[in-house]
């Protein structure tokens, strides 16, 4: 009996480390008619190592984690496996970095609407926690701070 109480003690030690992940911000860039794609962009934050592992939109057709980096002086884009939400620190997905990348859109983002995310992370147990994000759509030249690019 001891020992059952302890595996479930333990169970539940585990599964709190992962299910604490938060996210914070979480928008996605407004598109102009018959655009195909844009990306999701948020702050992840966990007490505990995590990895987010996937995502899903009823709004995409595919939708896929994304990396955009500096490779000879070109800035190139590709799709990841996952990303690290490394613990005390987090990760930013945002613009001309990690982000989430939402393809075959099935309609026009516009500005003010609301679209479901589907995270799923992953800790360091390999357990997994589905998270469900509403994120806002913003205008085509958001920097994700809620500010606009000047020109």
């Amino acid at each position: 009996m001891k020992s059952l109480l302890l595996v479930l003690l333990l169970s539940l030690t585990a599964l709190s480390a992962t299910a604490q992940v938060q996210v914070k911000d979480p928008w996605v860039r407004a598109t102009v008619p018959q655009q195909a794609a844009t990306g999701a962009f948020m702050h992840l934050s966990s007490p505990a190592d995590a990895r987010l592992v996937s995502a899903s939109s009823p709004v995409a057709g595919v939708v896929e984690l994304h990396e955009v980096r500096m490779e000879k002086d070109v800035m190139k884009m590709r799709a990841v496996p996952g990303i690290d939400i490394p613990a005390g620190k987090g990760a930013e997905l945002k613009p001309g970095g990690y982000h989430v990348m939402l393809m075959n859109l099935k309609s026009q983002m516009k500005e003010g609407e609301v679209v479901p995310i589907t995270l799923v992370i992953e800790g360091k147990d390999k357990r997994r926690q589905t998270l469900e994000v509403k994120a806002k759509v913003k205008a085509l030249t958001t920097t994700g701070q809620g500010e606009t690019k000047k020109h």
